[in-house]
């Protein structure tokens, strides 16, 4: 066996080991909170109903469906099994809506706001970083503390911030949503528009952070560069520093792409907050409207999906370095 099939399998064993414990603590850690809640949804269908004992067959009935009144031993089998065939459950606060249903909608809006929010703030973030770098003087005086001062604001509070001054405030953009809910889904300018419009705030919340980490990572990286021996060599030579600014925005880079990888690979969870702040139709909002109503199922296969995201951008980023670069194999070979 070479060694970079050695390397392979012994990083899937590890990440399949960790998948399950993933997937156990996803079954385990919503089942630890306080409250019941097919008693919430049992109390909801027997609104009216004085006959104790067809309120208890309502109750009876819902436990059986949902599988509340077994060991929590068997549940996480009859979970193991329903996993294994793509079956996430049905959810408790939207029954009788399958939990996979759910996540479907909700993942095509936290991909159209994550993916050309972390794109647009890494192409910006980059350019502005580079440029603070080779000006220098009044430009990265001025520059590098708004980056410095952008990337210390949480995603959450910036939301925050843009929802007040903007939404409510000056009435610029709608306050919540994905688009207006007195509309009907369609292809027509007028609903593009509005999805447009609802799409602004959250995405330049989380571009506007993006940006300032970018900007500040890049600007030490081209400054490391720019005082490595080779710089100074080339400069000697009289190699023309168009020349020489090519070599370094291309070392520069490297580090840059690995974040841009990690951060595409984590999309899924990556601003959950944002879109709480602004009731954005994606995977944040589901998860906390799950928590918030003890929906178990939900709250599983949101986390569950975060999870396997994480991992699988992890897991292709260090095979891919290890299918790159002989070093980093050998060194994490040697650690094994």
């Amino acid at each position: 066996m070479n060694a970079y099939r050695k390397f392979f399998l012994k990083k899937s064993l590890w990440y399949i080991v960790t998948l399950f414990v993933a997937v156990a603590l996803n079954f385990l850690l919503p089942r630890l909170i306080e409250g019941n809640p097919v008693s919430v949804i049992a109390n909801q269908m027997t609104q009216g109903m004085t006959d104790s004992d067809s309120i208890k067959k309502v109750y009876d009935t819902f436990a059986a469906e949902f599988g509340i009144d077994k060991p929590l031993w068997q549940q996480f089998f009859i979970y193991l099994g329903n996993l294994l065939k793509g079956d996430l459950g049905t959810s408790f606060g939207l029954y009788p809506m399958s939990v996979t249903s759910i996540l479907a909608s909700a993942v095509p809006w936290t991909l159209a706001l994550q993916l050309p929010a972390i794109l647009v703030g890494w192409i910006v973030g980059n350019a502005l970083g580079a440029i603070a770098a080779y000006k220098k003087g009044v430009f990265d005086k001025v520059l590098f503390p708004t980056f410095l001062f952008i990337n210390s604001i949480p995603f959450f509070i910036l939301a925050i911030i843009m929802l007040y001054i903007f939404g409510l405030t000056l009435n610029w953009f709608p306050t919540s949503g994905g688009y207006n809910y007195q509309m009907t889904p369609n292809l027509s300018f007028e609903f593009i528009g509005s999805v447009i419009s609802h799409h602004f705030l959250p995405f330049i919340s989380i571009v506007l952070v993006t940006i300032g980490g970018q900007a500040i990572g890049m600007r030490e990286m081209s400054i490391y560069e720019l005082n490595t021996d080779y710089v100074l060599y080339s400069k000697l030579l009289g190699i023309k520093d168009s020349t020489i600014s090519r070599y370094v925005f291309k070392n520069a880079m490297l580090p840059q792409i690995t974040g841009l990888a990690l951060s595409i690979g984590t999309m899924i969870g990556g601003s959950l907050i944002t879109e709480i702040v602004f009731s954005y139709p994606g995977i944040g909002t589901w998860l906390f409207t799950a928590i918030r109503q003890l929906d178990y199922p939900l709250i599983s296969g949101a986390t569950l999906l975060i999870a396997i995201s994480v991992l699988l951008a992890n897991f292709t980023i260090e095979i891919i370095y290890g299918l790159v670069d002989p070093r980093i194999k050998a060194s994490q070979m040697e650690e094994e």
